[in-house]
């Protein structure tokens, strides 16, 4: 029986129909609209909102007062809204949390419109094929635009019937490294939509298929890689993370992490052909050197993240997770600052 991961892989790099779809309407969307809008993101966030234009998009992370790591979003900018894509997981906890920080002259307003959206995401190397197959043309990388599609109803035969037209969001970006895009409409339009990208050739993934591309691509998420023990740093987030924006939530201890080099642990990909478990103790000989944050059992071995202290160094590591012999590995998501040399 093949390897569930190398299936994936298999079909996320075939350039003509390596496209793999993945609902992920269950995830997150806030809406924010007034004048303000930008500026206040801005402030709640740490990446540079307020450099960017409508029709571009950017990953940017929520994080507390001390640098912790809330979650990491997408977001969208519009001409008259912006769109935070959150995990499913903090969906319920940053709606109350960004309303607490609206003071009076704010021109801003938020709205959780997640159950009145669909969000779709095709990965894979074959999704600049398949939109040239929906007639659609991929936004770049950073940016996104809007879209009508037209699919054809099981009655167009008949004489007086007329096609659907689907308007859409489509965003130049899978939320993996992976070559994709997204796709944000109406949830009236779920059923037809979503059967009109399988019959193009998108092949339907499920949570479990997300979560190995998610471990293998090294994407941290909330309760596992994100949590109150870690920063934007530590989870190689460099790329969401201004570092001369001026103030925000954060920014201080986040300041401090580059300016002192103080970034005393990173996350990394690890692989075994054994068996390990998220929570397992990472030891590099006698030392505990880190811990294993998410883990997958494959028919092959075992792959997973997890954070190892930045002094016992970075990808190639033999490490122990109880019995298993564990190999620490590069994560394509990963950015790492100036400690990109020193650890790879």
């Amino acid at each position: 029986m093949p390897d569930a991961s190398s299936t994936l892989l298999t079909l996320a790099t075939n350039p003509t129909t390596g496209v793999m779809l993945y609902d992920r309407s269950h995830w997150g969307r806030i809406r924010l609209t007034g004048e303000d809008r930008v500026r206040f993101l801005h402030n709640q966030t740490s990446n540079n909102l307020q450099n960017r234009k409508p029709g571009e998009c950017c990953d940017t992370t929520f994080i507390t007062s001390t640098a912790r790591t809330i979650d990491l979003a997408t977001t969208i900018l519009t001409d008259t809204e912006l769109i935070a894509i959150v995990s499913p997981e903090r969906r319920a906890e940053l709606l109350p949390l960004l309303d607490r920080y609206i003071f009076p002259m704010d021109r801003v307003t938020l709205a959780d419109i997640t159950d009145e959206t669909l969000c779709f995401s095709a990965i894979g190397a074959g999704s600049a094929a398949l939109c040239d197959r929906l007639g659609l043309s991929l936004p770049a990388a950073g940016t996104h635009n809007l879209a009508e599609l037209t699919i054809a109803t099981a009655q167009s035969e008949q004489p007086n019937s007329t096609d659907q037209t689907i308007s859409i969001r489509l965003i130049g970006s899978s939320s993996l490294s992976s070559p994709g895009f997204t796709i944000l409409a109406d949830l009236a339009d779920h059923e037809p939509l979503w059967s009109h990208l399988v019959e193009a050739g998108a092949t339907p993934i499920d949570t479990a298929d997300w979560e190995t591309l998610r471990i293998l691509d090294g994407r941290p998420y909330p309760d596992r890689e994100l949590t109150p023990d870690y920063n934007p740093l530590e989870a190689g987030l460099w790329h969401t993370v201004s570092f001369d924006k001026g103030c925000y939530i954060g920014q201080e201890t986040i300041a401090r992490l580059n300016t002192y080099q103080g970034v005393k642990q990173q996350l990394w990909g690890l692989q075994s052909d054994a068996v390990f478990e998220a929570g397992a103790t990472l030891m590099l000989e006698d030392a505990k050197v880190g811990v294993v944050t998410s883990a997958i059992a494959t028919a092959s071995g075992t792959i997973g993240l997890g954070y190892i202290r930045t002094k016992a160094g970075g990808a190639e590591l033999t490490l122990m997770a109880g019995d298993a012999t564990v190999r620490s590995i590069n994560i394509p998501h990963a950015t790492r600052g100036y400690l990109a040399e020193t650890t790879r």
